[in-house]
């Protein structure tokens, strides 16, 4: 039987398939349950924050780097709500795109945004490329831009490989790093157990000296959260997408944050700041300096870490391509599928060969400030999306949040982004 909120469903994707598709050929492959869907979230959140970034943020933000954590977690927590709305409502691929489609109905927007959300994930790619080549030159005397050319042509061949192949894969590799952080955490507490101790060290002080810091701190720590909003870009390959979806996107948020604040906190703690900070291995030294002989372990873990966060932005950014391709907005050549790996080849190669490009051309700094800024800008659009789309009222989604959930989405976002220029 068809039920008010099935019909409600059936016209909203009516609606946004209601473009000329110029795309012939196979569907894509649906075949992700809601671990496999958490373990391809939380692979990227937690890799890209954690093991590439925390000697940077500690260097803006001192031994308040948690904090700095905490709030870009809160601003990433309730953009993540109206998310999870959203992909109730439209579990299509490419869901930014479908979201502020159906929240605007502007065809040059709707392109404005793939686009960004392309470019967002190439940066994030390119990012996380430059600091899994670090690592892996603490480890071999090659040149950065051979081992960046490596990491892109082996993820490419997982990402074409196909969906589940790529996220069974991408579980593996997200084990992994979670047990190089639980490491890192034991290891630096069983060499000093007085750190619990000093725990309080990371509260800010009661004077707004610290607090530039902190929010600069939190500009860069929001780039560690990146990761959730990837996730509905592949609702289509998702069973029962209108529900696994949201349950996944509330798991991988809940555990990246509970992760960051801990390790955060033990890193800052465990070593100098000053040295933190220099060091292109930071979690490495870390437990090196607790024990000894264990920095190699962890230093292979932080590769494992930041090429399952590549692959997991190859996968996103072909999507959102594919989909874009699929609404008319761009040309059919991104959108077709493979018959036998049922993925989009056409747009993963143009999104290998962008990454290598942006990795051996822009600094790590610059790529992870702008990938930031331009996700702030898509949070706000895809808040107001959410807003109009519930001022027109009609039966709820599966998944309903508050109004007041976007608009405070909107306006944190909003802040954040503000605060990025003037820091």
């Amino acid at each position: 039987m068809l039920s008010s909120a099935n019909i409600h469903r059936w016209i909203n994707r009516a609606a946004l398939t209601s473009l000329p598709d110029p795309i012939s050929g196979p569907p894509l492959r649906r075949g992700l349950g809601l671990w496999l869907t958490t373990f391809y979230g939380l692979g990227v959140v937690v890799g890209a924050g954690i093991y590439v970034l925390i000697g940077a943020l500690a260097g803006v933000a001192g031994t308040h780097a948690p904090v700095s954590f905490l709030i870009a977690g809160i601003v990433a927590g309730i953009t993540a709500l109206s998310y999870m709305e959203l992909t109730s409502r439209l579990p299509e691929a490419a869901g930014e795109v479908a979201y502020v489609d159906q929240g605007f109905a502007r065809p040059a927007l709707t392109l404005a945004v793939g686009v960004a959300i392309v470019i967002v994930a190439t940066l994030v790619s390119a990012t996380l490329s430059v600091g899994a080549a670090g690592y892996l030159q603490t480890l071999v005397g090659l040149p950065g831009w051979i081992l960046v050319a490596a990491i892109v042509v082996v993820l490419g061949g997982f990402a074409i490989w196909g969906i589940v192949e790529s996220a069974t894969f991408a579980a593996v590799l997200t084990l992994i790093e979670i047990g190089g952080l639980l490491l890192v955490v034991g290891g630096a507490v069983y060499a000093d157990p007085a750190l619990v101790d000093r725990v309080g060290a990371v509260v800010p002080p009661p004077s707004w000296s610290v607090w530039p810091g902190i929010f600069a701190g939190a500009v860069i720590a929001f780039f560690a959260f990146l990761g959730f909003e990837d996730m509905v870009n592949v609702a289509e390959e998702v069973d029962e997408a209108e529900t696994t979806m949201p349950r996944a996107i509330a798991l991988v948020l809940a555990m990246s944050i509970g992760f960051y604040l801990i390790v955060a906190t033990v890193c800052v703690l465990a070593v100098p700041i000053a040295d933190l900070a220099a060091s292109p291995a930071p979690l490495a030294l870390v437990v090196g300096t607790a024990l000894p002989g264990a920095g190699l372990l962890v230093t292979l873990i932080a590769i494992v870490a930041a090429l399952n966060g590549i692959l997991v932005q190859f996968i996103l950014a072909a999507r959102v391509l594919y989909g874009l391709a699929k609404r008319g907005r761009i040309s059919a050549w991104f959108g077709r599928v493979d018959r036998r790996t049922r993925t989009p080849v056409n747009a993963t190669l143009c999104v290998l060969a962008t990454v290598f490009v942006l990795a051996i051309s822009l600094p790590i700094a610059e790529l992870a400030a702008a990938s930031s800024r331009l996700i702030l800008a898509i949070f706000i659009l895809v808040n107001l999306a959410l807003i109009r789309i519930k001022r027109r009222g009609g039966p709820p989604a599966p998944v309903s949040v508050p109004i007041a959930v976007p608009v405070l989405g909107a306006l944190t976002s909003a802040a954040l982004l503000a605060v990025s220029f003037y820091v």
